[in-house]
């Protein structure tokens, strides 16, 4: 046994990412006295600017979006708690096919190898227990978040460390669920057409498929809050329009992929942490 204390890496994309997947395992076992430590991969500078400008239009200024995105990072930080936060600094590559996926310094133009240097540098720092981060679509095929994935699991194999490495995901039952408060709050979302609907039903996994599921209810405001502290972004956050009763209804489970484990700790698992205390 060590005095070094349990640790949790969570390796996301852009800044408010934390919080719309990990942010409920982020505070729970923030207040469990667990170290968390959140490496986030881009600048968010492919987001909304102030007004809701968008990116390419008139006024939209990259590195005034990823300033701002910077503090909004760190305010949903103290909201959850997270011990540690670290930056890689890529510029954001937008949505899959955008122009920007191809500018120079874009995450998605990084190599592999270099990002995953860096984050194996860290994960040698922090020697994480648990590793979280996304499948290898990105969940949904963002390619900040398919290059997160990527450089996230070189790194581990880098290192030659062994900690319980998980995905995000979501539970294919609740996928129905999430459309119709989806259309509930936003009253202009059409129904999906028949190719988008089928895009949509391969999000996420067979619930029998989800290896663990985490209870974060008791810290659903927490992560209600931490979404909040990225204003600049509120128009894309759909969550924060249903308060918090409801959210905390819709959030209060977070489920992962278990990818990588050497404790046995038998499937399914409520706690990311078992096999591990």
């Amino acid at each position: 046994m060590t005095d070094r204390p349990l640790t949790l890496m969570a390796v996301h994309a852009h800044p408010d990412d934390e919080a719309t997947s990990t942010g409920g395992i982020l505070a729970r076992y923030a207040a469990e006295g667990i170290r968390t430590v959140l490496v986030t991969c881009t600048d968010g500078s492919c987001g909304d600017g102030p007004g809701g400008v968008k990116p390419g239009d008139p006024g939209h200024d990259p590195a005034a979006v990823a300033a701002m995105r910077r503090q909004e990072l760190e305010a949903s930080c103290e909201v959850l708690k997270i011990s540690d936060l670290e930056m890689l600094g890529y510029a954001d590559s937008g949505m899959m096919g955008w122009p920007s996926n191809d500018a120079p310094g874009s995450f998605w133009q990084t190599p592999v190898e270099e990002g995953a240097a860096r984050l194996a540098d860290l994960m040698r720092h922090y020697r994480p227990d648990v590793v979280v981060t996304y499948d290898e679509n990105g969940f949904y095929g963002h390619p900040d978040h398919i290059q997160a994935h990527r450089i996230t699991m070189a790194a581990v194999e880098t290192t030659g460390l062994t900690p319980k490495v998980y995905w995000t995901t979501m539970p294919r039952s609740g996928m129905q669920r999430f459309g119709e408060i989806m259309r509930e709050f936003q009253e202009d979302v059409p129904e999906p057409d028949p190719a988008e609907a089928s895009a949509m039903a391969e999000i996420g996994l067979p619930d029998d498929e989800i290896t663990t599921w985490v209870d974060t209810t008791a810290f659903s405001a927490q992560k209600f809050d931490a979404l909040a502290a990225h204003a600049s972004q509120g128009e894309n956050i759909f969550f924060l329009k249903m308060g918090k009763e409801r959210f905390g209804e819709l959030m209060g489970m977070e489920t992962f992929v278990r990818v990588q484990d050497t404790t046995g700790a038998a499937t399914p698992e409520n706690d990311l942490f078992a096999g591990l205390r």
